[in-house]
């Protein structure tokens, strides 16, 4: 049976997505800020979370109306046919309500009117009106999107956010998301014939984002999801394939490494090194980067054609943002000293370009959560051609 899923992604970063939704072979439905929808089976919930590596979560859209009012809201969750994807014993609620320009806008109101509903919804259905629900089967979280008058829900078949891969036990301050690094990836021409250094590396995502991208990792390989314990839609072969077809690409994309990737790491900070390590381990990539403790005035390469990729400090106190005109005059100069480099930056600091030297070639927003940040693309050459 065809569905329709969501895949919420971070703002700005839609175009990865849809491009990783194509890669698996099903068909867009729909891109608008901060979402894609395509089209796929009970087999696409499988696949879509184990291999994509960009979205948040994976969303089975199970309703979709328009109300205005309170009343409204539950006669229409009361009308769909929560029988397809709830059995009598499932444990549901809402998860999550947001609200855009919607007249309808109290996330607790969502809560209780439409868990009213179901229940209502489901009594008469399996004919046990007045028999309260027992709650004590499989997880379905439902989340809920208003914009103007249409509300949308969907049933998280993730559980946990996809940006936990399962590898980052150790962190440090300010870390970014395993999604949005790979997203960030995805924006530039780097390929694992590349060479990637991240002077500002922390907990070391980016580096080990790029290394399972080399390697063709599936960021969803090593660990669990909620949609694997819902027996009344999914046949649990489904999940063991998807598992098998991960790590046949594993293996595959470990023998077609012809040598070791030419992925960096620095920090000055030796804990944030000792993170890194650690995480570079459990995700399986510690022999794919090289991690050192090092300043990013030291920042230098011998070869030619490589990427910078970073997330620099960018000063989230005021007291702060005294420090970071030294951190990026340095990354700026390490960078033009660089024979024909690419770099990436993200920063919420608007005086990045400023003291990086030069202004960017492309600056794109991106949301980091709640948080405006800056993109900026410094775009070198590309090699020339092997003949």
């Amino acid at each position: 049976m065809n569905y329709e899923l969501i895949a919420p992604c971070h703002f700005g970063t839609e175009s990865c997505t849809k491009k990783e939704v194509l890669q698996l072979g099903y068909e867009i439905s729909e891109v608008s800020d901060g979402k894609v929808t395509f089209i796929g089976d009970e087999r696409a919930i499988a696949r879509s979370n184990i291999f994509m590596r960009t979205p948040e979560r994976i969303l089975l859209k199970a309703a979709e109306f328009e109300a205005r009012t309170w009343d409204e809201l539950f006669e229409a969750v009361l009308s769909c046919s929560w029988e397809n994807y709830l059995p009598w014993d499932a444990r549901f609620w809402v998860a999550k309500a947001n609200s855009v320009k919607s007249k309808l806008f109290s996330p607790k109101d969502f809560q209780t009117i439409i868990q009213k509903a179901i229940v209502r919804r489901l009594q008469k259905v399996y004919h046990r009106e007045g028999e309260r629900l027992p709650m004590t089967g499989a997880e379905y979280a439902l989340r809920v999107s208003a914009y103007k008058d249409l509300i949308t829900i969907g049933i998280d078949t993730s559980g946990d956010s996809l940006h936990k891969r399962g590898y980052r036990k150790m962190t440090v301050k300010a870390p970014i998301t395993e999604t949005l690094a790979s997203a960030l990836i995805m924006l530039t021409p780097w390929s694992k014939e590349r060479i990637l250094v991240d002077p500002f590396c922390g907990s070391g995502t980016f580096c080990i984002e790029a290394a399972m991208m080399a390697a063709d990792i599936a960021p969803g390989m090593e660990r669990n999801f909620s949609a694997t314990r819902w027996q009344n839609l999914m046949e649990k072969q489904l999940w063991y394939d998807a598992y098998d077809e991960a790590r046949e690409k594993k293996a595959d994309g470990l023998r077609a490494l012809a040598e070791r990737p030419d992925i960096q790491g620095y920090d000055i900070d030796a804990e944030a090194l000792k993170a890194a390590r650690e995480n570079a381990r459990l995700a399986g990539v510690a022999e794919l980067v090289h991690l050192q403790q090092r300043d990013v005035s030291e920042l230098s390469h011998p070869k030619k054609y490589g990427f910078i990729i970073t997330n620099p400090p960018y000063g989230e106190r005021l007291e702060d943002k005294k420090d970071l005109p030294p951190v990026y005059t340095a990354l700026g100069k390490r960078f033009a000293a660089l024979d024909d480099w690419s770099m990436y930056v993200i920063t919420a600091w608007e005086d990045a370009e400023q003291y990086l030297g030069r202004k960017a070639d492309r600056n794109r927003k991106i949301y980091n959560g709640m948080m405006k940040t800056y993109y900026y693309s410094y775009l070198g050459p590309r090699p020339p051609r092997k003949m």
